[in-house]
């Protein structure tokens, strides 16, 4: 059996992760169709928040001790029409403080931490709303990073979309029930 390892840094090279998964497994052309439909859907978000205000955003992964959420998902910002702060695209997360998340001025804060599911990540990030660092953020959302953030896999894209709906609700469809919820 061949061993195939698997370690993305960016959103571009999550989707490529499903040919390299397509080419190990024979499966290449299915893999190939599903690459480009994720590429798709990413550029679709991508025109329909093209210039737009680019909210600041601040992906909390984890509460105590506070860590950004780091790889892929600054890219995910990026491309849902935010301003990903204290991220950068492709490094891994870091422990934060809470005053350099006040430093950064975000407008919104999304918690996806990982291994827990909406329910779960919703009932810890009520303990937010308390957090004297975030009281300027507008709003504060809860998302199933588990599911859409945390696991580098087609489902980051759902991510994206659902992202783009919370950043500009305007532009684009709210998410589904079940990805997100509001917090503040």
């Amino acid at each position: 059996a061949e061993v195939v390892s698997l370690d993305p840094s960016t959103l571009d090279d999550v989707i490529a992760l499903v040919g390299e998964v397509g080419a190990a497994t024979g499966t290449s052309a299915l893999a190939a169709e599903l690459m480009a439909s994720l590429r798709s859907r990413v550029a679709a978000v991508r025109a329909a928040v093209g210039g737009l205000a680019r909210p600041r955003v601040f992906a909390l992964e984890w509460s105590d001790p506070p860590f950004n959420a780091g790889h892929w998902v600054p890219d995910m910002i990026v491309a849902a029409g935010g301003e990903p702060v204290l991220a950068t695209s492709g490094k891994a997360s870091r422990q934060v403080e809470w005053s350099e998340v006040a430093g950064a001025d975000p407008e919104v804060v999304v918690f996806m931490p990982c291994g827990y599911d909406l329910a779960s990540a919703a009932a810890e990030g009520r303990t937010l709303l308390d957090v004297p660092e975030l009281a300027a953020a507008a709003r504060i959302v809860a998302v199933d990073g588990d599911a859409f953030f945390s696991r580098p896999g087609p489902r980051v894209v759902d991510g994206v979309e659902a992202l783009a709906g919370v950043l500009h609700p305007d532009a684009l469809p709210s998410p589904p029930a079940g990805m997100v919820r509001l917090l503040r």
